[in-house]
């Protein structure tokens, strides 16, 4: 099994910053594409960020130039830094893990989810 926490989330003002964390462990092989997905109140859920094992990256056109991707492969971990932060990113924001385990094939594991909160 795999195990994905996701940590780092918070209150913060407008034009404020965080930075968010995900790890996983548990019984994993390899980790393949990370992502950064997040669900305001009343919305469906979206996808912010995705880096690769590669380390190519791709974002929300609503996050670009603001957030950043990135993973430490040696911790199965991904961050997400979120920079001018505005109030329409107001969220929860949940991280899935794209790999798979020595017993599993390839399948995606999601976290719990860290609400993210921009207000004054």
């Amino acid at each position: 099994q795999v195990q994905v926490v996701e940590s780092g989330g918070g209150l913060v003002q407008p034009g404020g910053t965080l930075r968010l964390s995900c790890a996983a462990s548990g019984s994993i092989f390899s980790i393949y594409t990370m992502n950064w997905y997040r669900q305001a109140p009343g919305k469906q859920r979206e996808l912010v960020a995705t880096i690769t094992s590669s380390g190519s990256t791709n974002y929300a056109d609503s996050v670009k130039g603001r957030f950043t991707i990135s993973r430490d492969n040696a911790k199965n971990t991904v961050y997400l830094q979120m920079n001018s932060l505005k109030p329409e990113d107001t969220a929860v924001y949940y991280c899935k893990i794209n790999g798979r385990t020595w017993s599993t094939l390839r399948g995606d594991y999601w976290g719990q989810g860290t609400q993210v909160t921009v207000s004054s």
